[in-house]
């Protein structure tokens, strides 16, 4: 099939915007192309045994305790697809006085697996809408005289151009460009990136690989990976397997299926959290473009019981990321559909995933997503990250990242991870779209996945890396000790104005009987102050007796007193509890320690020169992961000097007292 016939196709069905406009709004034109699309390729592929499934229909209408759905598959040439009715899209536009009913009828006469894309595309009530505008019949017409039949136009060619109409669909609408849409350029390098280690594995005679994608979306991704290994061998077996929430784009996803032939029911729709659809498959690649930053609060029950009830044995054992932000509960998911590796080495699976910077480093040690972030590297399975240019997507500008997961690395990788900062890899797009400025090139494709592929056989060298662009480093070195620095307690005391304000306002000093005793004794020793808690307490206790009163006893007053009459001063008396130093939770600091360094031997050196009387509380040590992706790529620039910018402001100053003298002259 040449390009201007894919190219024509794709223009005579997109032509029906013509014919939409003023009654839908440009958002919603795909509403009506695709499904009717969809519906004229459907037919093309039947129509030749049209009649054999229409009597197998016949023939078992009457026999409810008979299923027929294998019957009619079967009559149908093994499709998963079928329609019972003897109508077509012709027959019904030939009758235009009755074409919305009998367009509905034509439409329940489908296998359940068409009626449930259909509804999901609200069917029914597009063809009440184009019936009410007097636009049905002439709908029905521009695709009653398309051609789609599969001996004109072969399953991967009509992916292409069901493709291309989402496409333009997305592409010429904001409000839907972002939610059903990757631009293709990012997916193909996602591919290339996820695909090409497998290279030589993929050009084996009888090859079949199992690809999914939990957040799949309107099937860019599947379609793309199919088509990158297919393109590597022709005879591969492909298999896609995807779940999406959306219920328009699962149809799509669905109709892309459909339309090429392959199994629709691999696309399910529901919450990959919530509702897993394969909780027992496992897959040769999973690949994902998940919405940044989506709070996952309307699953956190099943999250929370599956973490808690199952652990490790359930996909979100390692820990939760925070409710505003589901990112790497997606990677967990698609982590525990990974392909163990067995003994020699054979199985495995690979992963790639678009973040934004949020999972690089959101989360102190100990939190959800440093706990995740700990048992990826951990584990060995972080391969590399990939930073990318921003403005790349058409619903954000923000910078991405690609993460890229394997259980199964080479064995020059093991227990390293690679960092390459594609972030100056664009050219810029002649038109925007959305918030889409900028685009990969075939160059800037090509380059990345060179860059990568040879940092996968390089060892780590932090002084002379790879290139200016790339850096691979050992898991270990994402890793830090996060330990908590305290100081003593160090106090005077003193009876102030202050003093007897704050004697007042304590409530465990205020419930006690001789309370105001306590204030007027102490208003004896107004301005007094002591270096040491023995003398305050002796000096107090003192005025309280010779005024008559009694002395509390117990801990809770004695700690309340010391918050009454204690003010804490770098000179003063250092608190003991059990002979030790009491920390000053007010000059409590914490410090990260990269893993594997002495926390003693760094306390020492950075921290005793400053404050020698530190110490480390261990009980409260924490391990944790970030990948301060920024920082390991950052590089200095000198201020331009001042003379530079001092002769720049008085060229613009003259510049424009000049243009002020023309004004007035």
């Amino acid at each position: 099939m040449n390009g201007s016939k894919h190219t024509e196709l794709v223009n005579t069905a997109w032509s029906v915007a013509e014919l939409l406009r003023g009654d839908y709004k440009q958002s919603e034109y795909g509403r009506v192309i695709l499904p009717f699309t969809l519906l004229r390729r459907l037919e093309c592929v039947l129509e030749p045994t049209r009649h054999a499934v229409a009597a197998v229909a016949e023939k078992y209408k009457d026999q409810t305790e008979v299923n027929p759905d294998g019957f009619l598959r079967r009559a149908a040439g093994g499709l998963a697809f079928y329609n019972k009715s003897d109508l077509t899209l012709k027959k019904i536009a030939g009758d235009a006085e009755h074409a919305a009913a009998n367009l509905r009828l034509y439409v329940s006469n489908f296998s359940e697996n068409v009626r449930e894309v259909l509804e999901a595309y609200e069917f029914n009530r597009h063809i009440n809408r184009l019936d009410a505008a007097n636009q049905l019949y002439n709908v029905l017409g521009v695709f009653t005289d398309l051609d789609l039949h599969p001996n004109s136009v072969p399953n991967h060619n009509m992916g292409y151009i069901f493709e291309e109409l989402i496409r333009r669909w997305s592409e010429q609408s904001n409000e839907t460009a972002g939610e059903h849409f990757t631009p293709r350029e990012v997916i193909q390098l996602m591919v290339n990136l996820l695909i090409a280690p497998d290279g030589d594995a993929l050009h084996l005679p009888g090859v079949v690989r199992t690809v999914m994608d939990p957040a799949c979306g309107t099937g860019g991704m599947l379609s793309a990976t199919e088509e990158h290994i297919t393109e590597l061998n022709e005879h591969a077996q492909v298999e896609v397997y995807g779940q999406e929430l959306n219920p328009e784009s699962w149809a799509i996803c669905r109709s892309d299926l459909m339309i090429k032939g392959q199994e629709p029911d691999n696309i399910a729709f529901g919450n990959s959290f919530s509702n897993p659809a394969f909780r027992r498959k496992t897959f040769d690649y999973l690949l994902a473009n998940p919405p940044f930053g989506v709070e996952w609060k309307k699953v956190k029950d099943e999250v929370e019981y599956e973490h808690k009830a199952l652990g490790d044995a359930g996909r979100f054992g390692a820990g939760l990321p925070r409710i505003n932000d589901g990112s790497l509960l997606f990677l967990q998911h698609m982590i525990a559909h990974m392909k163990p590796v067995d003994t020699e080495g054979k199985g495995g699976s690979r992963i790639a995933i678009v973040f934004n910077g949020s999972p690089l480093f959101t989360g102190a040690a100990g939190s959800g997503e440093s706990e995740i972030r700990r048992w990826i590297l951990e584990n060995d399975w972080l391969e590399g990250i990939v930073a990318l240019p921003d403005q790349l997507f058409y619903n954000t500008g923000i910078s991405t990242y690609f993460w890229i997961l394997t259980n199964r690395k080479s064995p020059d990788h093991k227990g390293k991870v690679i960092l390459l900062d594609a972030r100056d890899q664009w050219q810029k797009m002649r038109k925007s779209l959305g918030d889409k400025r900028k685009e990969l090139g075939k160059e800037h494709i090509a380059t990345v996945v060179k860059l990568y592929g040879e940092a996968l056989t390089v060892a780590r060298d932090a002084e002379h890396p790879l290139h200016g662009k790339v850096k691979v480093f050992r898991n270990e070195d994402f890793g830090y000790q996060r330990i908590t620095v305290e100081r003593p307690l160090k106090l005077r005391f003193e009876v102030t104005e202050e003093t007897l304000t704050a004697l007042e306002a304590s409530k465990a000093i205020q419930k006690l009987p001789q309370a105001a005793a306590l204030a007027d004794a102490f208003k004896s020793l107004m301005s007094t102050s002591w270096g040491t808690k023995q003398e305050a307490w002796l000096a107090l206790k003192d005025a309280v007796v010779q005024a008559g009163g009694t002395w509390p006893t117990g801990a809770p007053f004695n700690k309340a007193l010391r918050e009454v009459v204690g003010v804490r001063d770098a000179e003063g008396e250092v608190q003991l509890v059990k002979g030790q130093p009491e920390p000053d939770s007010e000059l409590r600091d914490f410090e990260n320690v990269p893993l594997g360094e002495d926390v003693e031997e760094y306390l020492a050196r950075e921290v005793h020169p400053h404050v020698p009387d530190a110490w480390i509380d261990h009980s409260k040590t924490k391990i944790g992961y970030e990948i301060p992706f920024t920082r390991h790529f950052y590089v200095y620039e000198p201020p331009r000097p001042l003379a530079e910018i001092d002769a720049e402001l008085k060229a613009l100053e003259a510049e424009i007292q000049g243009l002020l003298r023309e004004v007035t002259e």
